[in-house]
């Protein structure tokens, strides 16, 4: 387990405003509404209730690459960026020993996945290989809904009260840009109310709305190929 480097950070004070945490909640539904249909759509392939092609088959394994990639960076950013910060700000207060061993339990079962949709992709959406692929997402879809809920209830309330906007912005703005946004920016939007869609839409710049936009058109292609069956 890696312990989290000692940061410089500035506490947030009781009448300070607290940090938006809309952004790490919409990639945390996004997370658990794209393994969630994703396992639905292959064990359906898996039992023959879904048709697949060998093209579709090629996508769907493509998404479960990228989705993984995703989930990794995610926790890989909290792990390394966010623990720190909240390590600095709020001290004893909070034990996140569980949570990053959580993380490490996660990334052998990432992989597997990996290995599952390549061996989907090669079968040519075969039915045997989908029901492998399909069980794993599963268990995925399991440990991912018990984690975040975690997180969400014990570690997003020590955010709130103890670290400042200056500080989080920077843990948000490091996982924007080392993540892949092609990928996981329509994902974020697309997992949002239209309520949060307006509050983003305030947030980012005219150019990156439109650069949304384009992605978000070419990643509707994308899920097209992927869940229609």
């Amino acid at each position: 387990m890696k312990t989290p480097q000692p940061v410089t950070v500035t506490p947030r004070q009781p009448h300070d405003p607290e940090p938006d945490l809309l952004g790490i909640t919409l990639a945390h539904r996004a997370m658990l509404t794209d393994v969630r249909r994703l396992a639905a759509t292959v064990t359906g392939i898996g039992d023959g209730r879904q048709r697949c092609s060998a093209r579709r088959a090629d996508a769907i394994a493509r998404y479960a690459e990228l989705m993984c990639e995703s989930i990794h960076h995610h926790h890989t950013m909290e792990d390394d960026v966010l623990w720190p910060v909240i390590d600095a700000c709020a001290g004893d207060i909070v034990d996140l020993t569980e949570l990053t061993e959580d993380h490490a339990a996660l990334d052998p079962r990432l992989e597997i996945i990996g290995h599952r949709a390549t061996a989907f992709r090669i079968s040519g959406g075969e039915r045997r290989t989908a029901a492998l692929l399909g069980a794993e997402l599963s268990d995925l879809n399991n440990l991912l809904t018990e984690h975040i809920g975690e997180e969400e209830r014990d570690i997003f309330p020590v955010i709130r009260r103890h670290v400042s906007v200056a500080d989080w912005q920077v843990v948000e703005k490091t996982a924007q840009r080392t993540g892949r946004l092609t990928f996981d920016g329509p994902r974020t939007v697309g997992a949002a109310t239209d309520e949060e869609r307006a509050v983003l839409g305030k947030e980012v710049s005219p150019v990156l709305r439109l650069l949304l936009t384009v992605l978000a058109w070419r990643h509707r292609k994308f899920e097209a190929q992927v869940f229609s069956d």
